[in-house]
């Protein structure tokens, strides 16, 4: 039998260009390969219509998103409200294929008695209410505050609402099935592994390599503020070779990476340039204070990369820690990348993490429980 599926995105999924981006995909490519005929829904705001969508979706359907005072809601997260489309709901009652939303975003039919008796699964990016409040306590702007704070207030009752309405909750970590579980008594949800590209891990190597590298979106208020203290509280008594590379540094940021000639700012590489320092750098250095979801750099720095280093929560949260190192104060970084600054990354690293990752980062294995999931069968 011919299996279709619909697949709200959040935005247009092409090119993959950014961490949130991979998940989409990637599993849009493994479901198409293994042979679901996929109806594509998404939401552009910027990115405009992909041609290469077309390689593995049946249907591409564009809409746009509600923006400023047509997205505001006293009682919807207005990254849902924006993405409340009555178009988008007509495409849908066309037929009574399976729906996959992407995010919380995309979960408004949710609400919808139309789709009351239809099989609808949302893909968690993360527990977004906890998200936004690690954005409002991460910004120094007074209205980005304000705008983070009320959306963490109401994506909190806007979760708990719906954490019984879908067929299914598929989460990217096992820290968030247990905090949907125990927080908002879901008891429909599983844990998913993200996508990511097959060849991953094919240019990791044994060695030596040239500099410490941070890379991440630099225009995201949390990642200049991470950059800032690495440069400052870390590299400024180290003094090894740091390379800051991303997307939009602001130019007081790119005046810092660059006051040193020690350190270096790459703005706005290439997907090819941004992975060729990565397999170039001998530390990759990603602290982060995310409390939710998982950190695709992460995961690219060591399918790709050599010595990593994180910081403990992250570390224990995602059970790395037998695999990359762990640190927290400055002084604890600093030690540690002057330590392995000195040694070669040893091809027996490389092995312990193909044993810990490719089991858990098939996207074939893991089609495979989407569809017994969705259709009760494995191809």
């Amino acid at each position: 039998m011919e299996k279709h599926l619909h697949i709200i995105s959040l935005t247009v999924p092409y090119p993959v260009n950014f961490g949130g981006v991979f998940d989409l995909f990637y599993k849009i490519q493994a479901l198409h390969k293994a042979g679901i005929s996929i109806h594509l829904h998404c939401f552009d705001y910027g990115s405009g219509e992909q041609p290469e969508l077309n390689k593995y979706c049946c249907t591409v359907n564009y809409y746009s998103r509600n923006e400023g005072h047509k997205a505001i809601s006293s009682t919807l997260p207005y990254i849902v409200a924006s993405r409340k489309n009555e178009e988008l709901f007509t495409n849908l009652l066309q037929d009574n294929y399976p729906i996959l939303m992407e995010g919380i975003h995309c979960t408004y039919l949710l609400n919808d008695d139309r789709f009351k008796q239809r099989k609808k699964y949302v893909r968690l990016h993360n527990v977004e209410y906890l998200y936004y409040q690690y954005l409002f306590k991460a910004t120094s702007s007074f209205f980005r505050k304000i705008y983070f704070y009320r959306e963490s207030r109401l994506l909190k009752k806007y979760e708990a609402s719906i954490a019984s309405k879908a067929t299914a909750f598929w989460a990217v970590s096992q820290k968030d099935v247990i905090f949907y579980q125990s927080y908002f008594n879901c008891t429909t949800i599983n844990y998913l592994p993200v996508y990511l590209p097959d060849f991953w891990g094919e240019k990791c190597r044994e060695g030596k390599g040239c500099y410490c590298l941070y890379h991440g979106d630099l225009s995201i208020a949390a990642n200049e503020k991470t950059v800032v203290w690495l440069l400052q509280k870390v590299f400024g008594d180290i003094k090894l070779p740091l390379v800051i590379a991303g997307k939009n540094p602001s130019e007081r940021l790119q005046k810092l990476a660059h006051k040193e000639k020690y350190t270096c700012m790459v703005a706005n590489p290439t997907e090819k340039e941004m992975q060729d320092m990565i397999t170039k750098a001998h530390i990759n250095i990603l602290p982060t204070s995310n409390p939710t979801g998982i950190s695709i750099k992460l995961l690219n720095a060591l399918f790709n990369g050599k010595y990593c280093i994180t910081n403990g929560d992250v570390g224990k949260r995602a059970d790395w820690e037998a695999i990359c190192s762990v640190a927290n104060s400055a002084e604890e970084f600093k030690a540690l990348i002057t330590s392995l600054y000195l040694n070669t990354f040893p091809s027996a690293q490389i092995e312990k993490r193909k044993k810990k990752l490719a089991d858990i980062y098939n996207n074939a294995k893991n089609t495979q429980q989407i569809i017994k999931w969705v259709w009760g069968e494995c191809n």
